[in-house]
């Protein structure tokens, strides 16, 4: 039998909880965990929770920022002029924002 895995708090977390999502929302929140380094489990008890979800910058963290600010870019140029911006793209321009200039200044640990 393998070993229990605890949290930092020494806790076994032994329930499940699952939760249905829409494609496009499962696409946003596989951006946001990339953005943030965390496992999948990790960030979403963390906002659950209402807890704040604390950013550290590694190879991990700035390679998923490239890769979304890539397709952001993609997306801006096939839009045409005076086209409406998808929410979704806004709000995945803002949370890379939140990520970029809160590790600037927080010494490369954000809060989001």
């Amino acid at each position: 039998m393998s070993a229990r895995n605890l949290d930092k708090h020494n806790r076994f977390r032994s329930i499940t909880v699952g939760f249905r999502v829409s494609p496009e929302e499962s696409v946003m929140l596989n951006k946001f965990v990339a953005l943030s380094g965390m496992t999948k489990q990790e960030y979403c008890y963390q906002k659950c929770l209402n807890r704040e979800i604390v950013v550290r910058g590694s190879p991990k963290v700035y390679k998923a920022l490239y890769m979304e600010l890539k397709n952001v870019l993609v997306e801006l140029q096939r839009i045409g002029a005076g086209e409406c911006v998808d929410p979704d793209l806004l709000e995945v321009i803002d949370q890379i924002n939140v990520t970029i200039y809160g590790m600037k200044e927080e010494n490369h640990n954000t809060v989001l």
